[in-house]
């Protein structure tokens, strides 16, 4: 279903997408800021990823939206705030289809949403973009599990 993974590289749901990815012999690559910089240092060389012109979050958060088919936002609250905000500004900007998955108000029932979201809008290149660790521990799990339901069949 999905043909490639694209995510920022910041710690949380951006880098468990990654992984995920990896793990699933699924393609992966994207755009982070200049200077591979994250909160928790410089971003792994293993996630194939390429610098923005710009150190800027803001940059690498646009250009991401900008090259996928759609974007998934997976937080553990309700509302969008920050970064994850910005991104479905700009989904919205671009006209892109996008999904925001919460933890707190969709749980178990999210891959089931996310599978759908792929389906319908016939996603190749999904954007995986969400909350930081320090902002929402546990994101990284939640996306985490999220991916790893789209693996299993319907029952």
């Amino acid at each position: 279903m999905i043909e490639k993974i694209i995510s920022g590289g910041q710690t949380g749901a951006d880098r468990a997408a990654l992984d995920f990815a990896i793990a699933q012999g699924i393609p992966h690559g994207s755009w982070c800021p200049k200077g591979r910089r994250a909160e928790d240092g410089a971003i792994d060389r293993h996630y194939q990823l390429a610098e923005t012109p710009d150190a800027d979050c803001a940059q690498r958060t646009e250009w991401n939206v900008r090259d996928a088919d759609g974007t998934v936002i997976l937080t553990i609250a309700k509302q969008l705030s920050g970064g994850s905000k910005r991104t479905a500004e700009f989904a919205a900007q671009y006209r892109k289809p996008w999904l925001h998955l919460s933890q707190s108000a969709q749980g178990e029932q999210a891959g089931e949403l996310l599978g759908r979201f792929l389906m319908e809008n016939e996603i190749k290149v999904l954007n995986v973009a969400g909350s930081r660790t320090s902002e929402e521990p546990g994101v990284g799990d939640f996306t985490r599990q999220v991916l790893e339901q789209l693996r299993r069949p319907a029952s």
